[in-house]
């Protein structure tokens, strides 16, 4: 019943919050924010929106098979947003843009344009809708046992809401709702490790003096260049995923281009950064502090890594107020990710597909359509099922975003025009061969790809874009 009523209390704070922010609404608040959000509050709650759910629930479990090596791609990150910040923002204010993706019709013209966009729209469905149905798995658990919930009424349910808080006033209320969910992320993120700490006997110090002796806690690997985890692969992923995950992402970008200057999306941009790595370390921490947790209480592990935090805190052994902080650390991260990806795709596809940015009913039947599309996608996520959705994710983006970073790219680093008639063939094409690519090389080497074949996949852009192009100064 506890459970229950946080869920309702939460949702109702953020009806209310998203209320009193803009009553108004219209469609420069749901797209812009009208450029008048704080720097400070924007870095701040987009650190929830990044982490989501699946990273809270995730990568205190990573630990478990890649030690702490996930920091060598959070170092990369760093990198990633000083490319954002200082090469990708400024082209963003100076062009004034609503949409990131029209800065491909100033460049192209309007079919790369809407090539770019399609396949964001398509990238940021399956990711955000991904990471949606792991959470509702969760929430569901945390309601199952009482009240006998059916997953798709969770799912509906926590979309409805999601629905209700961004129609009005999109954009605008979303940097406020990320800021209260990032807190309340973060909160019980904290709460949660001092409460494994004070089960282990220890004071803060000595739990960290643990977790730096651990076995798990290796951060770098530059012995085997065949693993995944290789430093220069993960260290490279980690900035290519940066710019095409931020840089080239509308969902991430549209709450920056909300700020009032360039320089405060500058500042927001580096201390958001900045501040990712050690929120990172401190889940992975809390990852090693659970494995001797589950060690001292004589607990079997969980088959799976995602289950390492959520399995000991649903099974009643950190006690209900630790039951009640991880419900809301799991509907913060939740809904920080989901609600500004519904808003990102609804503005793209009015504003790039429709063309219909001053349109406010038909961004409102926009809007419906998204929701109804995120609901589909998250239960066929659940119908189909998935093991390592996290990894599934970055597999996602290196098919998906590959196209992306090729067309920026090739705009801004040359002067040449393509046949745009060849364009959506293209960026067609380069994901189905990276994959013929890496099935075959698998094959007859043993050599698996990870995360570089993004860096691939826009290679491979950027070269079939050249191939048909011919030499003409543009902007």
């Amino acid at each position: 019943m506890l459970v229950l009523i946080t869920v309702i209390v939460y949702f109702a704070v953020l009806l209310l919050l998203s209320h009193l922010v803009d009553k108004r609404g219209g469609n420069a608040a749901f797209f812009t924010g009208n450029r008048q959000s704080p720097w400070p509050l924007v870095a701040f709650g987009m650190i929830g929106a990044s982490i989501s759910g699946l990273t809270f629930i995730g990568v205190p479990g990573w630990v478990t098979s890649i030690d702490m090596t996930y920091l060598q791609m959070c170092l990369g990150f760093i990198v990633g947003y000083l490319i954002v910040a200082f090469v990708l923002l400024p082209l963003y204010y100076k062009l004034r843009l609503t949409s990131i993706y029209t800065y491909l019709a100033h460049r192209f013209g309007s079919v790369s344009y809407k090539t770019g966009a399609s396949f964001f729209i398509l990238s940021k469905l399956l990711g955000a809708a991904a990471k949606f149905y792991v959470v509702c798995r969760i929430l569901q658990m945390c309601l199952g046992d009482s009240f006998e919930v059916p997953y798709i009424v969770v799912v509906l349910v926590a979309l409805l809401l999601i629905w209700l808080y961004t129609r009005r006033s999109g954009i605008r209320a979303l940097v406020w709702t990320d800021f209260l969910q990032t807190l309340c992320l973060l909160l019980a993120m904290i709460l949660i490790l001092v409460k494994v700490t004070d089960m282990l006997h220890m004071n803060f110090s000595e739990a960290m003096a643990t977790v730096w002796n651990d076995s798990h806690a290796k951060i770098f690997e530059f012995s085997d260049f065949a693993s995944k985890q290789n430093f220069w692969k993960q260290f490279l992923s980690g900035i290519f995923i940066v710019i095409v995950m931020t840089g080239l992402d509308q969902d991430m970008m549209q709450k920056n281009l909300t700020c009032k200057n360039l320089c405060s999306a500058q500042k927001d941009m580096c201390s958001y950064g900045v501040l990712f790595v050690p929120v990172n370390f401190l889940f992975l921490a809390l990852g090693i502090l659970l494995l001797l947790l589950y060690q001292q209480q004589g607990l079997p592990l969980p088959e799976k890594g995602d289950d390492l935090l959520s399995g000991i805190v649903l099974n009643g052994t950190m006690g209900t107020a630790c039951l009640i902080f991880f419900t809301i650390g799991v509907i913060a991260s939740a809904f920080s990710s989901a609600d500004s990806a519904m808003t990102a795709m609804t503005t793209s596809f009015c504003v790039d597909i429709l063309g219909k940015e001053q349109d406010e009913k038909m961004r409102k039947r926009v809007h419906f359509g998204m929701f109804l599309a995120f609901f589909l996608v998250t239960l066929a996520f659940n119908a189909i099922g998935s093991g390592s959705v996290m990894d599934l994710i970055y597999t996602l983006v290196s098919y998906t975003y590959g196209p992306l970073l090729g067309l920026f790219a090739f705009g801004m680093f040359t002067k040449c025009q393509p046949r745009e008639k060849y364009v959506p063939y293209i960026a067609i094409a380069s994901p189905l061969i990276c994959y013929v690519i890496d099935a075959a090389v698998l094959q007859f080497t043993g050599y698996k790809f990870g995360y570089e074949m993004l860096m691939f996949n826009g290679l491979l852009t950027f070269m079939g874009l050249w191939a048909v192009s011919h030499r003409k100064i543009t902007i």
